[in-house]
């Protein structure tokens, strides 16, 4: 049977991680100051004072990526030996982008208080935990808990990382139909952990009338009395009580996000949206409605969240810059507010020049990208007063220009 070209590339390289050290050791000079007898010169430093962990090791630039494998990409709940691949590329991803190293941690139980006594437990090597791919509600519960207990962010990629992006695209597809934010009719199809943080961020960011769907429709006010996160959103979504099904729902709207499930777009749903229309069809990896199905539609605006595409709304472009910026300050969490400021950078990153049908988002790979979300969420913390370690401006920007020398940092010259 012929393997697919990712299939064949991940068996040939055998994972896609690596370590290597950042000291060469050569001599038995350097075997003595890297390890015995010089290292405990260090032990004995960070036992009489634990703060300087983060001057003498690795933590501060280290990140646990965290999955019990219940909810991956759009597999569902296959388990966390089966999710260790995209833990995999989500920590080259943290190192590739922002200089962040990063290890995967797979938990092999979805029981939530196992995995927040596993994480506890192994917090001590690590400046922050990213969350990955655990299913709804169980995931609220995991990085509310972990976030009360520990003084590092405990971020869950899936939600936020989502959210902060879509916000992003949003922000410059109101740009492109010259219309405030809190004119466009929103539907959100999808009413789990990324639907549910969406919701709650566009929100905040002053898109007022958004509507929340799941499988069985519109979560309106037979959800308003539900003490979970159904009942939360239905209450905080609703402009006003509402019932129907998603075609229903579309009736008229500006903007369909989706974060569901393959194929529960259809053209003729499409069709019946404002003629100042954006489809956001995010599923992965096979979207609610076909990229070639949508050209057939007169929608003005489409994004994706599969690679290959123009518009792509991947998290890649949020969470190695939120890590980055909350590490150089040691924020002790990655706030809501710290989320706007970073969805206002990205979005500043397409010019009104620039902005167009096919570029409502700038691509993953353009150079700005970390260090401008960095800086914004660097800043915020600061001004949050939730950073450990606050620095000035100009030290801001001298540590994200020392480590990506490549380019120069948007807004920043020498």
């Amino acid at each position: 049977m012929n393997e697919s070209p990712a299939l064949a590339l991940h068996r040939q390289l055998k994972g896609k991680l690596k370590i290597s050290s950042s000291y060469p050791l050569k001599t038995k000079d350097d075997l003595a100051l890297l390890y015995t007898p010089g290292v405990a010169d260090a032990c004995v430093q960070i036992h009489q004072n634990p703060e300087e962990v983060w001057e003498l090791t690795g933590r501060g630039n280290t990140v646990a990526v965290v999955s019990d494998g219940s909810a991956v990409l759009g597999l569902g709940n296959i388990g966390a030996l089966a999710g260790l691949p995209v833990m995999e590329g989500k920590a080259l991803l943290f190192y590739e982008f922002a200089k962040i190293h990063a290890i995967p941690i797979m938990i092999q139980s979805q029981d939530v208080s196992t995995i927040c006594t596993v994480v506890e437990n192994l917090a001590l090597n690590f400046g922050g935990i990213n969350l990955e791919d655990i299913s709804a509600p169980r995931c609220f519960e995991v990085e509310n808990n972990l976030q009360e207990k520990l003084n590092i962010p405990v971020f869950h990629d899936d939600q936020h990382g989502t959210a902060v992006v879509v916000l992003a695209a949003l922000l410059n597809v109101s740009k492109y139909f010259q219309t405030h934010p809190q004119n466009l009719r929103i539907v959100v199809n999808g009413a789990g952990a990324a639907g549910t943080a969406i919701t709650k961020l566009l929100l905040k960011a002053g898109f007022q009338n958004i509507t929340v769907c799941d499988r069985d429709g519109i979560l309106g006010e037979d959800y308003f009395d539900r003490d979970d996160h159904f009942g939360e959103l239905a209450r905080l979504s609703q402009p006003q009580p509402r019932r129907g099904n998603l075609e229903q729902a579309l009736e008229g709207a500006n903007v369909f996000i989706g974060v569901s499930r393959a194929g529960v777009l259809s053209r003729e749903m499409v069709k019946k949206m404002h003629p100042q229309s954006a489809v956001f069809a995010l599923a992965n990896p096979t979207p609610e409605i076909l990229p070639d199905e949508l050209e057939k539609t007169p929608v003005v605006l489409s994004a994706f969240g599969r690679s290959g595409v123009y518009n792509q709304i991947n998290n890649v472009l949020a969470f190695p810059g939120l890590f980055r910026g909350a590490l150089d300050v040691r924020a002790k969490k990655i706030s809501q507010k710290m989320q706007l400021n970073a969805a206002r950078a990205l979005a500043d990153l397409v010019s009104e020049e620039e902005l167009s049908q096919k570029k409502i988002i700038p691509s993953p790979f353009n150079n700005y990208v970390v260090p401008a979300v960095a800086l914004a969420t660097a800043t915020s913390a600061i001004e949050e007063n939730i950073a450990q370690k606050p620095l000035s401006l100009s030290e801001l920007q001298n540590n994200l220009k020392s480590r990506f020398k490549e380019f120069e940092i948007i807004g920043i010259s020498d």
